[in-house]
Order: structure tokens, then sequence, then C-alpha cells
């Protein structure tokens, strides 16, 4: 995970050290995931056990951790939990920021995958049940119009570049726009239509902030539940296909994992 461009700030033992990471087998994975209905195929797929009562996390918080082993892989799934008050899942930028920091510190990931629903944009050449690997991240609801201030705000990203698991399996690219809203707001599509995106989702963009603040790889899988652009509203289009999607995106992370078993970084 890294900003489009080069720091040059970074120190030659820091860039030595990212060197060496990237030539040790991946032997340890974070998987975030906003929606419970999301993470329960990986879980049963990966035959992970849910920890009740995960001691590093700070107590109280909704976050559910599954883990185990998959392939000589550690796997932890990190679902972002219910709302203690309203029981719905505690989707949006804050609470995918908070679950991917405190999801590094305890865990020490060598990789981060975020695997959510998004909405697609058929001007872009999305469809229903489509499965991206996505290239950038951005924000489209942080307009800040003051310069410098500005591209803040959009927090353009790039992703952990995978070209060999681009390369093996049958998945689409795509950039990829985060914000806390479900609808679109004209504001939002100008902005939305300045990232670029096919794909716009409600966490990604916070969780590449943290795995960059904290230099921990990420990729984004993200599979289309609603044309956003489309005829349809988007909540009922989101509830029509969320289960035969998320069958789709379970598979694509499955395939995910399964590639990246034995590999160290460097040969994504």
């Amino acid at each position: 995970m890294a900003p489009p461009e080069n720091n040059s700030n970074v120190s030659e033992e820091s860039m030595s050290m990212a060197t060496e990471s990237e030539k040790r087998p991946i032997s340890n994975i974070v998987i975030i995931i906003a929606i419970q209905a999301e993470a329960l195929p990986l879980v049963s797929k990966f035959q992970l056990k849910e920890d009740l009562d995960f001691v590093r996390f700070p107590k109280g918080v909704p976050w559910v951790r599954y883990h185990g082993t998959y392939k000589g892989l550690n796997i932890n799934i990190i679902q972002l939990g219910k709302d203690a008050i309203l029981g719905v899942d505690s989707v949006g930028t804050v609470s995918a920021s908070l679950v991917t920091f405190a999801s590094i510190q305890a865990l020490q990931p060598d990789l981060i995958i975020n695997a959510g629903t998004a909405g697609g944009f058929k001007a872009k050449g999305a469809s229903i049940g489509d499965t991206f690997l996505v290239s950038h991240v951005a924000f489209h609801d942080r307009r800040i119009p003051i310069p410098v201030f500005d591209l803040y705000g959009v927090g353009l990203r790039q992703a952990f570049s995978t070209p060999n698991l681009l390369k093996m399996l049958n998945l689409k690219i795509g950039k990829l726009s985060t914000g806390d809203s479900l609808d679109m707001s004209p504001e939002d599509e100008s902005s939305i239509i300045a990232n670029d995106a096919t794909v716009k989702d409600m966490e990604g963009a916070a969780v590449a902030y943290v795995a960059d603040l904290l230099k921990v790889p990420a990729i984004f899988v993200k599979a289309v539940t609603d044309i956003v652009d489309g005829d349809k509203p988007t909540s009922v289009e989101f509830l029509e296909n969320l289960a035969a999607v998320t069958a789709a995106l379970g598979q694509a992370v499955t395939e995910i994992v399964d590639f990246i078993t034995g590999k160290c970084l460097s040969e994504l």
C-alpha cells in the first residue's frame, strides 16, 4: 500500500526492511470485512473459529474476529460487528479505520485484504456480480476546497501491486471511490467521476489510509451488488443481489488466498 508518489524522505534502512519483508513467504493475513453476510461464507470456507473475547482488542468494541490456519496461512477475518444500539452492521469509514488500526497493532499481518460488496458504474463497464481487484482508492465526500487540502481530502492511494495475481485470476481491475453514504449526491458524483472510479464503497479508502500509515501492504476486492448509474434505486438493488454477489465475492477471495499460499509479496 503506497501513495502514488514516491517519498524521497524514506530512509535506506526502511527501504531495505521493506524489500526483505517482500522476500519472506506470506504467513499471516488479515481480511477486513464490513458486513456479517459477506464474512460468514469465508469463515465457513476456511473453517475459522470465532474468538469471543479477543483480549488484544479494546473492551467493549463490537468487532468480531474469526481465525484459523488454511493451507499453512494464518488467517484472521475481522468483521466490523453490530452497532450496540441499533443492531445493524457497523459500516463506514470510521469503523473501518478503527478496525484496521487495531488489527495491525494486534495481529501484525504481512498483508491486508479488504473484501466487500460495492456499487458499480455501467459507464465504466461494471455489471452485477463482477468482481474487481482495485488499483487505486480515493475518497469522494471529503471536499476541502483549499489548495493542497483538496488533495488530502481525496486521499488518492495505490493498492499494493499484484500483477501475477491479476493475470492468473479472472478478475477485472478498476479504481475504487469511498464515501460514508450509500446513495450518491450530485457533489459525490462529480468527485467520483474525478476519481475515475469504476466502483464505490463505504470502507476501502479508510482501510487504505491506515494501512499506508502503518506500512502494511493492502489489496482490495470488491463485488458489484448494484449499478449506481442504473435504473433501480441503489438500496433496492443492493438487497436484491446481496446473497448472490456475496457468494461470488467469497469465491474470488478464496482464489486469491489460494494464490497467495506459499508466495512472497514480491511474487504477487
